[in-house]
């Protein structure tokens, strides 16, 4: 007589099995010469994996550089050639950042540098109904700028830096910088352009969509958000604090917001954090995290089970050494990392990180090696972050 085994023995069976820590990891192409850099990935509805990224002679000052993309369909271990996406003759495109909308539509954003310097920034956005065909590039339903004016700019860029302008020493360099952004935070083409996306946009569960921006002129962060879609655009206030950049959003379960940003500001180097109460129109100032940073790119998300989950290089000088931390209590405490690179003389960075709808999490990341650049991307789960070492 066959052995019969309950149904609940089987279920929690499986789920252990389907538990077991993974880690899988590939490059997207082989490295080359070309400067390839700061990816964002997402995944499209049928289940492939969408990768876009800049390539060229160099950054804001080639204006060779392109967006490029490449995808990986759904059980393949093969990224498709990579392609051109987005070019702007003659001037550099950089950074983008791309998204998939509750309606299922495809974004990508990037900013064009009009005159070689990263506060000449103007902000592209396309969005896409129709990409489903892997041999054709997507076919665009909307092309268009966001252009934004900053909310009460002026006003908290004094009211965070003011303070601290009056007891910094005179002739300091705290002092000089102080005064150069409370001054240009006057002017009104400074404060309106120069803006560039870097993370994942963000759609609230009421469909508001916020798009994370930064500037290199004032080393501060800024919300691009729309209401309706993408078809208008209204700023939020700044995010400021001393070099508070390329802002990432995780979502708390009593609906705050909180924005980890890249520490480009002076030692020692923390990633920042701030707050938002309103669904992301103000936002409070911001303080340096327990977490380290190089002065690097960070992204963090929020898992389903309301978990969170973020990439980033863990240390105050080098991006040798890219890690994954979860935190179950929002943010309080970093319990569990683990390393996808640590590796000295390589530079992993600027990453990109997603949960599939398998539970699966997905990124990417610059891959600089001796041998050339290239971008790389490593599939995971939760339970391999956890099997690493536990943080004090």
């Amino acid at each position: 007589m066959p052995l019969r085994v309950p149904a609940a023995l089987l279920a929690a069976t499986f789920a252990v099995a389907a538990a077991e820590p993974f880690l899988t990891s590939e490059l997207v192409f082989p490295p080359e010469k070309k400067h390839n850099h700061a990816s964002t990935i997402v995944e499209l509805p049928g289940g492939d994996l969408f990768l876009v990224w800049y390539r060229g002679s160099g950054e804001r000052t080639a204006d060779d550089v392109d967006i490029r993309y490449s995808r990986l369909k759904k059980g393949s271990k093969q990224w498709m050639t990579p392609r051109v996406i987005a070019d702007t003759p003659n001037f550099p495109d950089c950074n983008p950042a791309a998204f998939v909308d509750s309606r299922q539509r495809l974004w990508i954003l990037w900013p064009v540098i009009m005159a070689n310097e990263w506060h000449t920034a103007m902000m592209k956005y396309s969005i896409s109904s129709d990409y489903k065909d892997v041999a054709k590039l997507p076919e665009w339903d909307l092309s268009d700028n966001i252009t934004i004016i900053p909310r009460n700019f002026a006003a908290k860029i004094e009211q965070v830096f003011g303070p601290a302008l009056a007891k910094a020493e005179p002739g300091s360099r705290a002092e000089k910088y102080l005064k150069n952004v409370i001054e240009k935070s006057k002017d009104k083409y400074f404060a309106r352009m120069g803006w560039m996306t870097r993370a994942h946009p963000v759609e609230l569960p009421g469909g508001r969509i916020i798009v994370p921006l930064y500037s290199d002129g004032y080393s501060v962060s800024i919300m691009a958000i729309s209401d309706d879609g993408g078809k208008t655009w209204f700023a939020s206030e700044p995010l400021v604090g001393y070099g508070a950049i390329q802002a990432s959003i995780a979502r708390k379960k009593d609906g705050t917001l909180v924005a980890y940003m890249r520490d480009n500001g002076p030692a020692p180097k923390r990633q920042q954090m701030s707050e938002s109460k309103d669904n992301g129109v103000t936002w409070s100032a911001a303080v340096d995290s327990e977490l380290p940073n190089p002065g690097a790119g960070t992204e963090v998300i929020t898992l389903r089970d309301g978990s969170w989950a973020m990439i980033y290089n863990d240390l105050e000088k080098g991006r040798h050494s890219l890690a994954v931390a979860i935190s179950e209590d929002e943010g309080r405490t970093w319990k569990w990392k683990r390393h996808l690179e640590n590796k000295e003389g390589g530079s992993f960075h600027y990453p990109s990180l997603i949960q599939a709808r398998d539970g699966s999490l997905h990124a990417s990341y610059s891959y600089f090696v001796a041998e050339g650049k290239s971008m790389k991307h490593a599939r995971f789960n939760v339970e391999w972050v956890k099997a690493g070492p536990r943080e004090p």
